[in-house]
């Protein structure tokens, strides 16, 4: 019974050195503010530090091997907890700015809307606008899934329909900045920062039909007019929060599934744990079982309507874009 304990209590060390010395490797390799040389030099001795710990949990110099790994981990961590989101940098065009909003009674002002003109998927002609709002006249919510990488990945966009005005088109993105990309392992290691878009959808929507080519679909949202306004509001004050004190971008932790989910949390009862939310180009089947989406259809149904890159690509970037993509889409 002993000897089972001990190769089980060594199983479990060697299982948490594995996790954390490719956590601090990782971390070191992505944030030390250094050539690739010198990063992979402190990365690659962490690594071996690492080994030799393990291979020491067999022999009699086990608890001095630890308690070196522990300071060293120690020392990652304590530097890890220094490192701050920048307010301030070269960013990227399209996530230059971030949106604010001012609501008072029912009215909404938004600062900053991005209205671009996209000629190619990294080539645009800018435009930031200031935009009012007539609460009241907010008529619906409709959810995007633009899929870019393959079908268990996509991004999402939800958009506010007003009827006295075009729909203004919400998306959560990794604020870049000038030459930096997206990059699903280094964005959970503090590479970027997070930028709540607020955008007309001929923008947001259309540079992902028309110009990349991404699959996109549309689901209308079934929900009451006071969920929807409260969901709008909740957007409003995370993108005043976000001016405010900007957040690191976490690709399994902060992206645009989650923080959409978490303000949903806000204004529903329950919104269970689901695989779907993880692998979130899933997530329009989720919704469909928690009764969010159009039940008159069989969910295959829905699915094949909602894709809008055929209405997109014949009415083009133009005036009347996003009525010309809701023509075919059933509406809850």
């Amino acid at each position: 019974m002993i000897k089972i304990l001990k190769f089980l209590l060594i199983a479990a060390a060697l299982v948490a050195l594995a996790i954390l010395t490719a956590w601090a490797s990782l971390a070191l390799w992505y944030r030390l503010p250094f050539g690739t040389p010198i990063r992979a030099a402190f990365a690659g001795i962490f690594a071996l530090l690492g080994l030799a710990v393990a291979t020491s949990l067999f022999n009699s110099r086990r608890l001095r091997a630890l308690a070196t790994y522990c300071l060293a981990l120690a020392s990652v961590i304590f530097w890890w907890s220094t490192l701050s989101p920048p307010s301030e940098a070269n960013w990227a065009p399209d996530v230059a700015r971030q949106v604010t909003g001012e609501v008072n009674g029912d009215n909404l002002t938004l600062i900053n809307v991005r209205n671009f003109d996209w000629q190619t998927p990294t080539e645009a002609t800018e435009h930031w606008e200031t935009r009012s709002y007539d609460l009241s006249q907010l008529q619906g919510v409709d959810l995007f899934m633009s899929y870019w990488a393959g079908p268990e990945i996509a991004h999402m966009i939800v958009s506010f329909d007003f009827a006295n005005a075009d729909p203004i088109a919400w998306s959560v993105e990794v604020r870049r900045q000038v030459g930096g990309g997206f990059s699903p392992i280094a964005d959970l290691f503090k590479s970027n920062t997070l930028v709540i878009v607020a955008a007309d959808e001929r923008d947001v929507v259309g540079t992902r039909t028309n110009v990349r080519g991404e699959d996109v679909q549309l689901y209308r949202i079934n929900t009451t007019p006071e969920k929807t306004r409260a969901l709008l509001l909740q957007y409003v004050e995370a993108a005043n929060r976000l001016a405010a004190k900007p957040h690191w971008y976490n690709s399994l932790t902060t992206n645009c599934t989650t923080v959409v989910l978490t303000m949903i949390k806000t204004i529903v009862d329950e919104v269970p744990l689901d695989w779907r939310v993880v692998a979130n180009g899933y997530l329009p089947d989720y919704a469909y079982d928690r009764g969010v989406l159009d039940s008159r259809l069989s969910l295959e149904q829905l699915r094949n309507r909602s894709h809008i890159n055929t209405s997109a690509l014949a009415h083009g970037l133009s005036d009347g874009f996003s009525a010309a993509i809701r023509q075919n889409v059933p509406a809850p």
